[in-house]
Order: C-alpha cells, then structure tokens, then sequence
C-alpha cells in the first residue's frame, strides 16, 4: 500500500493494485473540478428515462420547479417521482407524461387542494395509468434515511393503525425482538438522482441550504447522484464559513446549476415569497385535460429557458415576489 496523504484517505481511496499514482492525482483534481452545468446538461446526464428522481423535498418551500419544466422539455418517460408534498411539480409532471410510478405521502395543490392531473392518472389512465405507493410524510423520511444508512430499513410505529398498512405492499408488519411488540417495517429507498434547490453553492457541490429542510440531507445522502440547483454560486470560503449549515459534501454532487429564481412559484427563504395566484391559476387551467396541455405550452414549451419563463411571469410580478426584509439570524463564532 502506497501511502498518499492519511492513512484513512489511502484506505479508502487509494490501492495500488487498481489505481496507480498517476490515476490517483486525476482522481483528486477531478474531484475538485467545477459541476457547474447548465439545467438542460445537468437532466440530460443524470435523468435518463426509467430513473427514479426525488426531489420536493423540502415541503412547500424550495421546489425546483424549473429542473421539472426541463425533465419536461427533454421528454423523459417512465420516471418514479419520490417525495413527501412537492405542491404542483408531480401534478405537472404527471399530466405531462412523464412519469410512470409515484411514492409520495402526498399529492395536489397545497393551497387549493386537488391535483386534476394525479387524479385523471389514477381515476382513468390519463395520459397514462399510474402506479402509486403511499406513504406518511415520516415513512418517506425513514425510507430515505435507511438508505442513506445503507440498510434494509428502519422501524417505527406511527403507520400502525392506519390505512396504509392494509393498502401498501412495501410496508411490512413485524415484532421487535427485543419486547414483542408490533412495528411497521419500511424499506429503504436509494433513488437514482436527487434534484434539491439551495441558497447558496459553490462550484464544487458544497452548498448551504436554510429554512425547513424538510427531507433533503437524507435524500442527497440516499441518492445515487445529486443536481443541486443554486440561487447563487459562492466562492467556496463562504461555504466553509458556516460548516454547520452545509448540506451535503461537495463529493456527493454530480452538477451545480446557477439557476436564479428556479424554484418559481414555490419560496426560497431569503429571496422570493410564495406566488399563490400562480397556483389558483393552474388549479383553474389544469381542471380540463384541453386546459392543462394549453398551459404546458404557455409556461413550458414556450418559454425555452428560465430567464424567458421569468420574462413572461413579467418584472412587475416578480418584483413584487422578492424579500420585502431581511431577517438575519445571529452570528455564529467558530473562534478557538
């Protein structure tokens, strides 16, 4: 064993019988090079058709909803959306065609309540029949951490007298060795790419990410792959300031995508609010399938980019959408 920095790096990293000296400084650099990539590159290389995405993973708040209109554009098929409540992004992937199977604790329009494009899936094969395995908000954060663990899955008893256990496949009843008492089984989920908006990056992956973070550390930890998608991209010295708030290791991600205002009509804390007439809009447009497939083209096809997207939402609106405070938290010393 050659020795090339701590014995900890070389055991992990560096063997002489697979990696020569030479191969082990190009996997350094590029381990260090910038992912910065456009959003069309990021899901051109990491969402092929068949794979299984997660993302929304924050709730209500940072939506990647410009990464969805893209998945859209490049016509991808048969993709298993996974995620606990991504308001109207799996609605419009859904109506769309896009995707084949959903595992989710929720879907529809969080302000307005029904998804016609889920329902009409689910009710009536349009566009096309979809498969759906459902899920608590807690059990999609168990499958997702369980994955992240690299083990087969995790206990609890929340889902035990509920629904869910008669209805689901994947959710299993078991008995704790310890005291016999019941639990709920739920398996782990490793998806194949993780698309997660963040405040802030830099080109190397390493990013911070503030508000609720809903369930976003553990599906970049379970994921295969990771496109974050960045508000801003920062030299990494802003990220390193505050270790505490990173997300995930820069290792981790395969693109970074500089995507200002890519998480339009869902918030970002700390640059623009909630656009909720956005989402009445759809609520109206979508009830008809000749409806939705008339805003697909206004706010999808048409708009080819999301500067040309922000150009049609105009400057008025989405200046009236933007921080109208700032509201900072306390400095942090990391002083020694």
């Amino acid at each position: 064993m050659a020795h090339f920095g701590s014995s900890l790096l070389t055991s992990q990293y560096y063997c002489t019988q697979c990696r020569s000296g030479f191969e082990y400084i190009r996997w350094r650099r590029e381990a260090t090079m910038s992912k910065t990539m456009s959003m069309s590159e990021a899901i051109g290389r990491f969402v092929p058709n068949g794979a299984t995405v997660v993302t929304g993973t924050n709730l209500e708040a940072l939506i990647p909803f410009a990464a969805g209109l893209e998945i859209i554009r490049q016509g991808c098929r048969h993709l298993t959306l996974v995620g606990p409540i991504s308001d109207v992004l799996f609605d419009i992937l859904i109506g769309a065609g896009c995707v084949k199977k959903l595992v989710a604790a929720w879907a529809g329009n969080v302000s307005e309540g029904l998804g016609y494009n889920y329902r009409r899936a689910v009710e009536s094969g349009v566009p096309h029949r979809l498969e759906v395995e459902d899920h608590s908000n807690f059990s999609i954060c168990l499958a997702l951490k369980a994955g992240a663990m690299g083990i087969p899955y995790l206990p609890t008893r929340s889902l035990l007298g509920t629904d869910l256990l008669a209805q689901s496949q994947v959710l299993r009843r078991s008995t704790s060795p310890l005291d016999g008492s019941p639990l709920v089984l739920v398996p782990a989920l490793q998806p194949d790419v993780a698309i997660l908006a963040v405040q802030r990056a830099d080109a190397e992956g390493n990013a911070h990410m503030w508000g609720n973070l809903g369930v976003a550390a553990e599906a970049a930890l379970a994921s295969r792959q990771v496109i974050l998608v960045a508000e801003e991209i920062v030299p990494a010295e802003v990220i390193r300031s505050d270790p505490n708030r990173v997300l995930v290791p820069g290792f981790k991600v395969s693109a970074v995508v500089h995507e200002p205002g890519a998480c339009h009509p869902a918030p970002v804390p700390g640059f623009y609010n909630r656009d909720h007439r956005f989402f009445t809009e759809y609520h109206s447009e979508s009830k008809s399938r000749e409806g939705f497939q008339d805003w697909l083209q206004r706010w999808v096809y048409e708009p080819a980019s999301r500067q040309a997207y922000l150009a049609r939402l105009g400057d008025v609106r989405w200046a009236d959408l933007q921080k109208r405070r700032s509201l900072l938290a306390a400095p942090v010393d990391y002083g020694y």
